[in-house]
């Protein structure tokens, strides 16, 4: 018995090993808020980074959490979630350097693509990247709410955990 518990719970742990997840912190001048999709997976459970094989990853905008159902709601109507139900990450190179990785990632949201740099570290088999981005370099006017009493600010802080082996 106690080795189907150790076994159970060496399952739980290996699986919370390879959650991965995105997420968008951001602020407004009153309080921070944060949008998190875990619920995107590699077929083959990890990713890999190799030059023939870089993640492309699809995203469902209706699957991102915001923790509180106006705030979500909220969030998928600024992103047009219904007439633009995907986000899409594409890395387009990886490269190994001193300190971790590069990459070249192009997102994309709303028929608008953009690239950026993102230097990327392993922590406990997952690959941890951030970068700030704005509202704005997705043609997206930042919300304001109450008669513009609450402003939504357009920087983002965008961060990517990916379950790896490299």
């Amino acid at each position: 018995m106690k080795l189907l518990y150790l076994l159970f719970g060496f399952m739980t742990l290996l699986a919370n090993a390879q959650e991965n997840f995105v997420k968008i912190n951001g602020s407004t001048n009153v309080n921070k808020f944060q949008c998190v999709n875990n619920k995107f997976k590699n077929d083959g459970g990890v990713y890999t980074f190799s030059e023939k094989n870089l993640p492309n990853i699809v995203l469902k905008v209706a699957d991102f959490d915001c923790g509180n159902r106006m705030m979500t709601k909220d969030f998928q109507k600024i992103l047009n979630a219904e007439k633009y139900p995907n986000m899409t990450i594409k890395f387009i190179n990886f490269i190994k350097n001193q300190d971790g990785f590069n990459a070249l990632v192009e997102v994309k949201m709303m028929n608008q693509s953009k690239r950026y740099n993102i230097e990327f570290d392993i922590e406990n088999n997952k690959l941890i990247g951030r970068k700030n981005v704005k509202f704005s370099d997705f043609n997206i006017t930042p919300p304001k709410k109450m008669g513009g009493m609450i402003v939504v600010k357009d920087d983002l802080d965008l961060i990517f955990s990916l379950a790896t082996k490299i």
